[in-house]
């Protein structure tokens, strides 16, 4: 994350989770197990209702890799279900800018994606 009380607010506010977990690693332990030198990583577990959604904030920051369409090799994103997406549509934050409107997809469901702060993808889904 680039701006990890950002990142926290947005899926804090957005999508309603809450803060499980907050904590500081800066040992070798961590810049082994990252192979990054001297690196520290300021973590937030989030509780997405029986799955933990991890945001770093690590210092040194690495390059950018956050890929500009979700068809690109390597992209990435975090989905989530809701009984009702035209609710949960309606009631985005207005500087939450989705791609498009809730779509019906042939599985007979909607799906509904748009960007956290960096630029993630975040998927919706009606369950």
């Amino acid at each position: 994350m680039s701006d990890l009380d950002e990142a926290v607010s947005f899926y804090r506010d957005t999508l309603g989770l809450a803060i499980a977990d907050e904590f500081t690693l800066s040992d070798d332990g961590i810049a082994t197990a990252i192979d990054v030198e001297e690196v520290t990583g300021d973590f937030v577990h989030l509780d997405a209702g029986g799955t933990r959604i991890e945001l770093i904030e690590y210092d040194p920051v690495g390059d950018d890799t956050t890929a500009n369409a979700i068809n690109q090799h390597g992209a990435k994103h975090i989905g989530f279900s809701v009984d009702d997406i035209d609710t949960f549509y309606e009631t985005l934050p207005k500087d939450v800018e989705p791609i498009s409107n809730p779509q019906p997809i042939e599985i007979g469901t909607s799906i509904l994606f748009f960007r956290d702060p960096d630029g993630n993808f975040v998927e919706v889904v009606e369950a």
